[in-house]
């Protein structure tokens, strides 16, 4: 017969005392930024590393569990050893619009950028993709500081983090092919200054656009090292949050990638069943759970690898993430059939 009897990321990460970045990914409203909060408390707090928690989703959901306000206002130490950074993606691209006019400027000694071009500047924070490129520059920027001994991102609603990887993939290609361009002019400019017989000078550009490339390629490499990253999927005990975790494996493994577990959150305890007080409306969301439980351990088995609870308040602050943060690691509940 199939079981859960999960042991807690406690465990996970006691096997694996390597990873430095840590990855929770999932449908919004499942538990993510819980469980990458509370994950963040017990590394910071139990274990004693400097821990940075950094939230992707534009809706501040940080600064929500954790009761303060943390949006663009940098890196926050909300504990000791804990840093909470939410990023305004929305400042960050119109800051990189305002240094790349600048950077033109510049370059041709100019007091203003012709019209056109800076229309189509400012014309690219409609791109859909801009958002998720500066969140994942923000991403590499700060692993690349290399200030923290553990990166925990709380990623949002899009595409479970394969589209970040895809977000990664396409970057470099993008930066690749800026780069390869801007060696051609830099050659031409070259050939030219020597016919002249004038000095070369470096070229600035293209040197920002090599940095940007090894940047990301560096942090692209990591978060795809299996042994460095581990990429948590979380779910509910529910049909459809079962079939978009079936899915989100068969992403993850077309990439060549595979999640280190699954974190199952909101379980009710099954003993409510047997309590003669217990609602009509409860004991059906229990026998719901019970039977959707049964198709997780048929479905996913050892890759589960904590079972949450249901609480009886709202896992806000840091009392409750405390809590929260003892059923991650310790998993009290094992479910067996």
């Amino acid at each position: 017969m199939p079981e859960l009897r999960p042991s807690g990321l406690g465990a996970y990460f006691d096997q694996h005392p390597e990873v430095e970045i840590v990855i929770f990914a999932g449908k919004g409203g499942l538990g993510k930024t819980t469980s990458s909060s509370s994950l963040a408390w017990y590394a910071s707090q139990v274990q004693g590393k400097r821990t940075l928690l950094f939230s992707t989703d534009p809706q501040a959901s940080l600064s929500d569990i954790w009761e303060q306000n943390f949006f663009g206002k940098g890196e926050v130490e909300v504990l000791p050893n804990l840093y909470v950074v939410e990023i305004d993606a929305d400042r960050r691209v119109a800051e990189y619009q305002a240094s790349v006019k600048q950077k033109i400027k510049d370059m041709y000694g100019i007091d203003e950028v012709p019209r056109e071009i800076e229309e189509y500047i400012d014309s690219t924070s409609a791109e859909p993709a801009m958002y998720e490129s500066a969140t994942y520059d923000a991403m590499a920027e700060l692993v690349a500081r290399k200030e923290y001994d553990l990166y925990i991102f709380d990623m949002p609603p899009f595409g479970h983090g394969v589209r970040m990887i895809a977000m990664a993939d396409i970057l470099s290609r993008w930066v690749e092919k800026i780069t390869e361009a801007r060696s051609k002019v830099a050659e031409y400019d070259a050939i030219a200054a020597t016919l002249k017989g004038e000095k070369g000078h470096d070229d600035a550009v293209l040197q920002e656009l090599l940095d940007i490339r090894n940047q990301i390629t560096n942090f692209t490499d990591l978060i795809t090292n299996r042994t460095r990253t581990a990429f948590f999927m979380v779910l509910i005990p529910e049909k459809m949050a079962i079939l978009d975790t079936e899915r989100a494996l068969a992403m993850f493994q077309s990439l060549g990638m595979e999640m280190s577990g699954l974190v199952v959150n909101q379980v009710y305890p099954a003993d409510l069943l047997d309590r003669p007080g217990t609602s009509e409306y409860l004991r059906n969301r229990v026998e719901m759970q019970q039977h959707y439980l049964k198709e997780i351990a048929r479905k996913f088995g050892s890759r589960v690898q904590a079972i949450v609870p249901m609480f009886t308040r709202e896992p806000k602050g840091a009392e409750m993430i405390e809590q929260a943060a003892r059923a991650l690691i310790e998993c009290p509940i094992a479910v067996a059939y």
